[in-house]
């Protein structure tokens, strides 16, 4: 099912992702060179790196490389915004976000799904940019009894302090893998047996006909635009939620809920 487009588009413009949000996650926020230093040094997860662009100090790019290498985003923003998002008025050209959490593998979720001797369900989300509707995923993946979440490197948000609130305590049992590039997990999955499952209104199989009981999967599409083109296509299967009444979208953590519960039904007979 298309997820809701109101956190995507303010008036006819789309709200640019890779941007830094006006009240980043203070809890999380790391400012200055020392301490992304020590952060990498101790080997906490850093989900993203603003730095200051056009800034030729190779120190500074030095530790940005680190980072990237260390698997975080560096994202190039005027040195302006980094003020703006400063709460040390002492950022030295960077501030870094780490993640709430360490995050876990495909073959992770995978070996959670064996230890339990239960067939794979896994929630994958494409480009989610509201840490409300990733936390609310989360939440209802963890009360389902899935196995794993999924999401994107890039243009998605990442385990922040707001995902982890939303989360209501899910953030702490849920294995949420976060990767390069949402596609190549897809053929990943795929080629270890599990069935991809897409939301979408114009799905040609209602959810109550596809059969969730085996290694599945099920993808959620971004607030904005639903699933990309290519994810879309990559789908084994296309499947909408019935709609009676005179709205025809949900939000996305409402549809992901709602699959999550009709693979829990069918598992348990």
């Amino acid at each position: 099912m298309r997820p809701e487009k109101d956190n995507f588009r303010r008036g006819n413009r789309p709200v640019r992702r890779e941007e830094p949000r006006e009240q980043e996650e203070n809890e999380n926020q790391l400012e200055g060179r020392n301490a992304l230093t020590e952060a990498l040094r101790s080997g906490r997860t850093i989900d993203k790196v603003f730095i200051a662009s056009g800034d030729t100090d190779r120190a500074l790019q030095y530790l940005a490389a680190q980072a990237k290498e260390a698997g975080a985003v560096v994202v190039p923003v005027d040195r302006r915004k980094l003020d703006q998002m400063s709460t040390t008025h002492s950022h030295q050209g960077v501030i870094a976000v780490a993640a709430a959490r360490e995050y876990f593998s495909i073959d992770d979720i995978l070996q959670e799904a064996e230890n339990r001797g239960e067939a794979p369900l896994i929630v994958i989300c494409d480009e989610l940019s509201d840490p409300h509707n990733l936390g609310a995923i989360i939440r209802s993946a963890e009360c389902a009894g899935a196995h794993g979440v999924i999401i994107p490197k890039r243009r998605s948000v990442g385990l922040t302090a707001t995902v982890a609130k939303a989360s209501a305590g899910g953030i702490e049992y849920m294995k949420v893998c976060k990767v390069g590039n949402i596609n190549n997990a897809i053929a990943e999955l795929k080629e270890k047996g599990v069935w991809i499952f897409g939301t979408a209104a114009e799905g040609s199989v209602p959810m109550y006909q596809a059969d969730l009981t085996g290694p599945a999967a099920i993808v959620i599409g971004n607030e904005g635009d639903g699933m990309s083109q290519l994810v879309r296509k990559n789908c084994d299967m296309l499947v909408h939620i019935p709609m009676k009444g005179r709205i025809t979208s949900l939000n996305a953590s409402a549809a992901a809920s709602i699959l999550l519960y009709e693979a829990v039904r069918q598992r348990i007979g």
